[in-house]
């Protein structure tokens, strides 16, 4: 039910490496998504921390969440299968919109949207400008279900991650 962001770096051996410490017992995915030739590839692969654990399940939808400090409201209309929809992230703080955003992966804002049950997963990038305080992305989601996305954002030179969970029809 969480996530990390995690960069690799490159070794002199040409292999990608990151350091990653899992110490809770559970089962875990890890992603590598890059581009060779201007081809997305995404690669996932399992990681199992020995011990006894219980799964847990997908918090309840919500449509508002909290973290560190600010308030992020997610608005959309009508959520289909592969059909694209608009996910707008009303960012704030105090009660006022966030004035702006630090760039982050190159980006306003980034999103990873995985499927309860197989953990599915898309990247989305957001539109390059908004309205003050506000991220705004079109994805479409390749097959119903649940999903959790996991907004960041950046204010300030730190990074926020928004969790949610939605609903998604066929």
């Amino acid at each position: 039910v969480g996530y990390r962001h995690l960069h690799p770096k490159q070794q002199a051996d040409g292999t990608w490496s990151v350091p990653l410490a899992l110490t809770t017992p559970g089962a875990y995915r890890a992603f590598a998504d890059f581009e060779i030739g201007g081809a997305k590839i995404v690669l996932g692969h399992d990681l199992f921390v020995a011990g006894p654990f219980t799964p847990a399940h997908l918090p309840a939808e919500a449509a508002v969440t909290a973290t560190d400090g600010y308030s992020v409201e997610l608005t959309h209309g009508e959520l289909r299968a592969n059909a694209e929809s608009s996910l707008h992230f009303a960012v704030s703080r105090d009660g006022r919109p966030v004035p702006s955003f630090d760039s982050y992966v190159g980006h306003r804002g980034h999103l990873v949207a995985l499927r309860d049950g197989d953990l599915s997963y898309s990247h989305v990038h957001p539109e390059p400008a908004g309205a003050v305080g506000e991220i705004v992305f079109h994805s479409e989601l390749p097959s119903a279900g649940r999903y959790r996305l996991f907004l960041q954002f950046k204010v300030d030179g730190a990074v926020h991650p928004a969790p949610f969970t939605l609903p998604v029809g066929r």
